[in-house]
């Protein structure tokens, strides 16, 4: 628990509470925790559920986590091997993922369902309304944000090249390759 508390940065404190559910961990402990593990934050996620070769999940499963701009729902949770991520995003109003752009191995894809999603790739901007996909190599520095006063929800599909890349972190989380 010490060496996972000084690689991740995280409190021995804070650990012991997230691991007896006293707290619920932000994304970005999830981040930090995750590195610190060196696997993927879904990992975190999935600790019950047997891994498999096929998922078939029930809109009422999902495993759904907030972070500070929304909520995401993992729809690939339990899948063995995953080369996609899987997920629907809800993003609060205002929401962004930061000044920084987002620099990832892999591909990226996006559909949004609701609302208004707005993608900056490569400095063009993309408005994405409900049925509009955007869908392109990540390593291009991207950027989104929900600029509606109502919360808009997408479809995202992160298809990361290398194991070890965490683009769910980079969109999601407050650390490191933000």
């Amino acid at each position: 628990m010490r060496a996972l508390a000084e690689q991740s940065g995280v409190s021995v404190n804070t650990l012991c509470l997230i691991e007896n559910g006293k707290v619920s961990p932000s994304v970005s402990t999830l981040q930090r925790i995750a590195q610190a593990l060196q696997v993927p934050i879904t990992a975190l996620f999935e600790s019950e559920i047997p891994r498999s070769t096929l998922v078939h999940m029930r809109s009422d499963s999902r495993l759904k986590a907030a972070f500070s701009h929304g909520s995401l729902e993992d729809l690939g949770a339990g899948m063995a091997d995953r080369t996609v991520e899987p997920f629907v995003i809800t993003l609060d109003p205002g929401a962004d993922s930061g000044p920084s752009p987002i620099v990832h191995a892999g591909q990226e894809f996006v559909f949004c369902l609701d609302g208004q999603i707005d993608y900056v790739v490569e400095d063009r901007a993309y408005a994405l309304e409900p049925g509009d996909s955007l869908l392109f190599d990540a390593n291009l520095p991207h950027r989104w944000l929900n600029t509606r006063p109502a919360a808009s929800k997408a479809l995202l599909v992160l298809c990361p090249f290398e194991g070890r890349d965490r683009p769910t972190l980079r969109h999601f989380g407050m650390g490191e390759g933000k």
